[in-house]
Order: C-alpha cells, then sequence, then structure tokens
C-alpha cells in the first residue's frame, strides 16, 4: 500500500549583513557577553537593515531553497510562510513573497505560531499535499523580531534575531513505511493559558501598536522541556521509532540549556544535535530552516537520514515533525 508523501527537494536561507555581537550589546546595556554566552549560548544575531522587510528575507531564502531544489519557482502552487513580523497587517506576507518570485497562480498565505511557526507550517502544507490539493510547495519561516525589540530589556533584546529559511516540498508517492522519504508524522500543540509568559504587548485590534516583545523567561525555560519531549515521543509512537533511530536531531534555536537538556532527556547524543543558536540567536519561525540549511549544506543532513524536527513558542504553541531527507 502507497502513501503520498511531502519529500523535501531543497532548501536555502538568508541572514542580514549586519552582525550585532554580544560585545556591541554590552556597551549599551547592563550585560556582558560573559553572562549572555553562559545562559544562552549567544553569541551574535543578525540584524535586518533599515528598510530590509520579513518579505525581502523570505524572497531570498525561497531563492536558494528553489535553486537548491533545482526547480523553477512556477512549478509551485503553495506558499505557506510562518512569521509573526509580517510586512503589514494585511495583506499576507506570502502574497508579497508569491508576487516577487512571479508566481500568480496557486495560494499563499501567512500563519502565526511564533517560534513554532515554521512547525506548523510544514503540517499545514503536508496535508494539502497528501489530500492532492496542491502539488508542490514553499514552507518559509521569516522574522524580524528587532522590530518588536525593546532593546532597553536585557532580558529580551539580547536572545533575538533576524533571517529566513526556506525548504521546498512535493507531493511523492511512497512504499507507506517509516523508511518513506519525506515528512512522516507531525504534532501540533496550543495552550493559551500561557499567553502572559511570552506576548508582544500591543496589535491592531488592542492598542493600535505593534508593541514589543514581553517574556518571563523562568516560566519558559520551566515548560519547554518536557513540552517539547511529549510531542517527540508522540512521534515516535506514530511511526515505531525511537531516540536511536534519530539521524539529526534539529530543535529550535532558542537557548542552548533548553537544547541540551531535551537531548539529554530524550537520549539523543549531542553530536547529533544540530546547534546555530550561538550564531543566529533565537529567529523565531525562522530558526529550524536556518539549522536545516547550515547542516545540508555543510554535508551533516544526507538523503536518507531520519531528521527530528521541534519547536515551542509563544501563546504556548509547540509542535514536532519527523522526516526522512
Amino acid at each position: 500500500m502507497t502513501a503520498l508523501r511531502s519529500v523535501v527537494l531543497g532548501c536555502g536561507s538568508y541572514l542580514p549583513q549586519r552582525i550585532l555581537t554580544n560585545a556591541e550589546l554590552a556597551a549599551r546595556i547592563d550585560t556582558s557577553d560573559e553572562w549572555i554566552v553562559q545562559r544562552t549560548g549567544i553569541r551574535q544575531r543578525h540584524i535586518a537593515a533599515e528598510g530590509e522587510f520579513t518579505s525581502h528575507l523570505a524572497v531570498n531564502a525561497a531563492r536558494a531553497a528553489l535553486a537548491h531544489a533545482g526547480v523553477d519557482a512556477q512549478s509551485i502552487d503553495l506558499i505557506v510562510l510562518a512569521t509573526s513580523t509580517p510586512d503589514n497587517t494585511f495583506p499576507a506576507t506570502a502574497v508579497a513573497v508569491q508576487n516577487e518570485l512571479g508566481i500568480h497562480h496557486g495560494a499563499a498565505f501567512d500563519l502565526q505560531a511564533v517560534c513554532s511557526g515554521f512547525i506548523f507550517a510544514l503540517a499545514t502544507a503536508d496535508n494539502f499535499l497528501r489530500c492532492g490539493a496542491y502539488k508542490r510547495a514553499l514552507v518559509i519561516g521569516a522574522e524580524t523580531f528587532s522590530r518588536i525589540l525593546d532593546w532597553s530589556d536585557r532580558g529580551t533584546c539580547v536572545l533575538f534575531g533576524d533571517g529566513a529559511g526556506a525548504v521546498v516540498l512535493e507531493a511523492q508517492p511512497q512504499p507507506g513505511s517509516s523508511l518513506d522519504r519525506g515528512l512522516l508524522t507531525t504534532h501540533l500543540r496550543s495552550d493559551g493559558r500561557h499567553k502572559s509568559k511570552l506576548y508582544v504587548d500591543g496589535g491592531p485590534g488592542s492598542t493600535r501598536t505593534v508593541g514589543y516583545l514581553r517574556m518571563e523567561g523562568r516560566e519558559v525555560f520551566k515548560h519547554a522541556v518536557g513540552m517539547i519531549t511529549d510531542v517527540i515521543y508522540d512521534a515516535f509512537k506514530a511511526t515505531g521509532t525511537s531516540a536511536a533511530d534519530i539521524d539529526w536531531f534539529v530543535p529550535h534555536q532558542a537557548n542552548k540549556r533548553i537544547i541540551d537538556a531535551s537531548a539529554h532527556k530524550l537520549h539523543i547524543a549531542p553530536e547529533k544535535v544540530v546547534l546555530t543558536v550561538d550564531l543566529h540567536g533565537n529567529t523565531s519561525a525562522a530558526s529550524i530552516p536556518l539549522a536545516l540549511a547550515v547542516a545540508v549544506k555543510d554535508g551533516r543532513i544526507r538523503k536518507g537520514d531520519l531528521v527530528l524536527l521541534e519547536a515551542m513558542g509563544g501563546g504556548f504553541t509547540w509542535g514536532s515533525a519527523l522526516l526522512r531527507w
């Protein structure tokens, strides 16, 4: 019995040229490189230039993914863009990307699940592809979090950066087992009781302003590992796999301590964990595809590898995806 799977044809990424180091931040606010690295693992982050929008980052990542996949933009009939920092309240930033790529057919829309956005976008595109509604999709995570940071708040401004990553997915028939290429399973969760722990204090429907990111760091850390590992166990159960089968663990790049604790709880060896948080900071919905692009480019992730993805973000939202490259 065959199954239709969403197979990754290629991936790509884009980072703004401007790099903001911990030392530069320490010159502005009461912090230090040692404090930031010890608590988060972050050493630098990229910051979008004046006039450089989320759509610009997304378009560059999309073009890189299309080139890596070796497919033409006109073959794309679905774009799902995960972002919490759209260019405008509306229309969706995805339609700006669609237009810039010269695509005038199919559908394009934004998806908002904060740092879990890329996992939610993957799951959404996967369902559209597997049901036959579309054949080939661009799934993008793109953020300009530097625009919603309070740069006087050392508890948040040191954590985030800007960037974009993308993958090209294609519906392909596969044998129908855990050895199939493509997305094998996705698991999504949310719980609005935790809103006050990580949110932005503004919006068009409430304050008519953009607002700033606010976070209760200790509370987020306290919940993160348990929530993350729960949806990963769900992925293992759904596919009959285990941590021992995983070739690469590509987590949301929020905090090295959370990543290390999650890998330890799951019994995933440190050498199987893809880490980019030191160079990128937390790029929210862009962090997983950015990390994927790094590990594919340097040759770690190869065709046939079993790759585990996970993320947690404001809301709270959290989710996992298990795919064979």
